[in-house]
């Protein structure tokens, strides 16, 4: 396992109380850094941070689609660990499978004021902080379905295709200062959202992978690491694949 260099960094992990978001924890923590953890399900939260244990780790119960939750989350990590260093934008919702024309409307207001208007709130509030101090990462979790939109899964392949212009509007505003903003497209994985779907819709897309698997958490935690490190120094506004292949774009 590559090893970067998160010493003196702090991080802000949002729905990091399990899957991916947790993977990546363990990681930067590994790494010598300090982890915020953002969720909003404060009995797994509470559960995790005892888990990984240690000083180097922290957990606040905050909902990312309320902005005032958010902006207090920030000012309070900033008290308590002393900066924000690396924003990792992992917190969102499914939401049911089902053609777009039978789509709930209030399923649909949920999963995009999660994915991407909560993505938003989060890059809102600790963004200023970053270019103040003229250093910052952030790694925005978009997924495969934001690139080709998946059947039966309207609402969250819209979101995250709003997650993927967002990356670019705030990597280009953002280019002229070191912080780089980016942006991951991962397949199917096995975190709680995911195999939470119909055991149809699983089907239907790890068959597009050519990979023939799921993508495995610690494999995408390698490349939101690297997003999210020192050495990450020039690219921003852009897109990385974490498909097995099936991304033609």
């Amino acid at each position: 396992m590559n090893r970067y260099d998160f010493n003196n960094r702090v991080a802000v992990v949002t729905g990091g109380g399990q899957g991916i978001g947790r993977t990546v924890t363990e990681r930067i923590l590994a790494s010598g850094g300090k982890v915020s953890i953002w969720d909003r399900d404060g009995a797994l939260l509470e559960k995790t941070v005892a888990e990984l244990g240690g000083g180097a780790v922290e957990g606040r119960v905050v909902d990312i689609g309320d902005l005032a939750s958010v902006e207090q989350a920030t000012q309070a990590t900033i008290d308590a660990l002393g900066q924000i260093d690396v924003l990792i934008n992992n917190a969102a919702i499914v939401g049911p499978n089902m053609p777009t024309w039978e789509y709930p409307p209030q399923a649909f207001s949920d999963v995009v004021h999660i994915g991407l208007t909560g993505t938003f709130h989060c890059c809102r509030a600790v963004v200023p902080h970053m270019i103040a101090r003229n250093y910052g990462r952030i790694v925005n979790l978009s997924s495969i379905a934001g690139k080709e939109g998946n059947p039966n899964a309207v609402a969250y392949s819209a979101t995250k295709a709003g997650v993927l212009a967002l990356t670019k509007s705030l990597g280009k505003e953002l280019a002229a200062q070191n912080i780089s903003v980016n942006a991951v497209t991962p397949a199917i994985a096995r975190t709680a959202g995911a195999m939470g779907q119909s055991p149809e819709h699983i089907a239907y897309i790890l068959a597009k992978i050519p990979r023939g698997r799921m993508l495995e958490l610690s494999e995408a935690a390698s490349m939101i690491c690297f997003l999210a490190s020192e050495e990450n120094s020039f690219t921003t506004g852009a897109t990385f694949d974490l498909s097995g292949g099936r991304a033609t774009y």
